[in-house]
């Protein structure tokens, strides 16, 4: 069922008991949530008859009380459990690393409790965690219990965010199973009116509580965009609506340079219009110097800007954004990992280039073009064998064509050279006192001006 057709049936009076908005869009869930309860109840009954719950902290006895009682003013009564991971297996276990080493640094308090859900579905504890206990653990033990990731760079994160719990007090490990517990309260049912809405980030389909919902109630999905230009058509959705409720309108012109600061995220770029809506005040028309003005560069801004001026062999341009990222407080490590992955891209680009199986990209070949002669041939020929794999092969089209682009810059054993660099530097970094800026900046400066 779409978002759509579940308001339209509780616009017909036909509420389920329960509802379950999952998916990577957090601004949609959240307007899908608050559009179902505008309709499931009314404004003025929300004082005692709504109540909202996080996720990782939800009392399962107090929800329980809330949702087996009726509404004191004998109306219909929400209960709704943001952020929970009860549907979450082991399935879900990459993704969270992922989301963990994704929000280290800006949101670390995040990080800590997508690490705590990885304690508790891998199986690890905090004790094999805590101190430098995480050391001790085997790459066997490692990858038996995280299946598909063989772990050769926990050491670059797990410290970091053992030294975040600890110093946050976040070291509680719930070993209660909650799923069944809802599973118990579903399926005794609920009393007529009260209603259940659960979001969540992942889920596995394969849990008995996601079937339990399935049947009972209403799932609805939010999954991310998949390619760019399903990206950019819902924001453009989301925008509309959002400019028909303030009689605003936006420019050719600061569309693309919206796009160009924000990549066309759905939420990052509905909070920037959000903000250009503020400062344009009664003016109905966002123009590009608004959004020059109001949408600040962001370190996803800066990381582009150093892999570019290295794939390019920027010298100057490189160390200019690598000394933006340290004054954004970016991580060493951190940009370690940037700069490998970049060297890494180039070198299977470089490969895929000497194979012959793709037409050529050159310096002048427009990503337009890219997108409809290249791109649709480089899919079709790794479209089983490298699914689930990190590799350039999987990464967003415009991620492929640079990599493609620049790769002529650059020499085979040239790129293995410096992938050896890089092990080493990563070593010094954890070893040694030198400073870790200084090595990036000989590190930068020999890639960019060693010739191919």
């Amino acid at each position: 069922m779409t978002p759509e057709q579940a308001l339209a049936e509780l616009k017909k009076g036909k509420a389920a008991p329960c509802y379950l908005l999952y998916g990577e869009e957090e601004y949609l869930i959240q307007e899908t949530l608050n559009d179902l309860l505008e309709h499931i109840i009314p404004a003025a009954d929300r004082d005692f008859g709504l109540f909202s719950l996080d996720g990782d902290n939800a009392d399962f006895d107090l929800l329980k009380d809330h949702l087996l009682t009726r509404s004191l003013l004998g109306g219909t009564k929400a209960v709704v459990v943001k952020g929970t991971t009860i549907f979450q297996s082991r399935e879900n276990l990459g993704d969270l690393i992922r989301k963990i080493r994704e929000n280290l640094n800006e949101h670390p308090d995040k990080a800590a409790g997508y690490f705590l859900n990885f304690l508790k579905i891998s199986g690890f504890a905090w004790e094999d965690m805590q101190g430098n206990g995480w050391q001790k653990i085997t790459d066997e033990q490692w990858r038996k219990a995280v299946e598909g990731d063989v772990g050769d760079d926990r050491n670059k994160w797990l410290p970091r965010i053992v030294e975040i719990c600890t110093a946050r007090g976040r070291t509680y490990v719930s070993t209660t199973d909650a799923a069944e517990q809802y599973e118990k309260l579903l399926t005794q049912g609920l009393p007529q009116g009260n209603c259940l809405i659960l979001t969540a980030e992942a889920v596995d389909k394969r849990k008995k509580l996601f079937k339990v919902i399935d049947k009972a109630g209403i799932v609805l999905h939010f999954g991310r965009a998949k390619t760019e230009a399903t990206s950019r058509q819902a924001l453009k959705d989301e925008a509309e609506k959002l400019f028909d409720r303030y009689g605003k309108r936006l420019t050719s012109g600061a569309w693309a340079a919206l796009g160009g600061k924000t990549g066309y995220q759905l939420r990052s770029s509905l909070n920037e219009l959000q903000k250009l809506i503020l400062y344009t005040g009664e003016r109905p028309v966002i123009d590009e110097k608004d959004v020059e003005a109001v949408v600040s560069r962001t370190k996803e801004d800066s990381v582009f800007d150093l892999t570019n001026a290295l794939a390019e062999k920027n010298t100057k341009a490189a160390l200019a954004a690598l000394a933006v990222l340290l004054g954004q407080g970016e991580h060493h490590l951190m940009i370690l990992t940037m700069i490998s992955r970049e060297i890494r891209h180039l070198l299977q680009a470089l490969i895929l280039t000497r194979s012959g199986k793709l037409p050529q990209v050159t310096a002048h070949t427009q990503y337009g073009a890219f997108q409809k002669n290249i791109y649709p041939a480089l899919a079709g020929l790794f479209a089983e064998s490298a699914h689930g794999q990190d590799l350039l092969v999987n990464k967003h089209p415009f991620v492929i064509f640079n990599a493609l682009r620049n790769c002529g810059r650059f020499s085979y054993e040239g790129l293995l050279i410096f992938m050896n660099d890089l092990l080493e530097m990563d070593l010094a970094m954890k070893s040694s006192a030198t400073d870790p800026q200084l090595l990036l900046e000989r590190f930068l400066v020999k890639a960019c001006s060693t010739a191919s």
